[in-house]
């Protein structure tokens, strides 16, 4: 009986969890799209437009986490590469937190 008991309080735990970190990733995969988009949509424009292409998708899709300032943008060839990193601090209860690295780029 106490082994169901335990098992039980881990499966909490860990759906806790999951429920905590999912928006996290949620809003990674958006900042992700966003990038692409605006590297598709600014293939010949220069810095600013494309920071600025980021701030306007970025007030659309509601992303908050970075903005165009935070982009790292080069120039590969003839295509314009977007990358960004940003960590991420989520609180799962008391005093344990999560701290997760963001890093994407617009060419994988």
């Amino acid at each position: 009986m106490v082994g169901m008991v335990v098992v039980g309080m881990i499966i909490v735990l860990v759906a806790i969890g999951g429920l905590k970190i999912a928006p996290a990733y949620i809003e990674y995969y958006t900042v992700k799209k966003a990038i692409a988009g605006v590297a598709q949509s600014t293939s010949r424009g220069t810095v600013a437009e494309v920071r600025q292409g980021f701030d306007r998708r970025a007030q659309i899709d509601d992303i908050d986490v970075i903005t165009g300032k935070d982009l790292e943008i080069t120039k590969e060839g003839n295509e314009i590469v977007i990358s960004f990193a940003y960590p991420k601090r989520i609180s799962l209860f008391g005093n344990v937190s999560v701290v997760i690295e963001f890093a994407a780029s617009s060419n994988n």
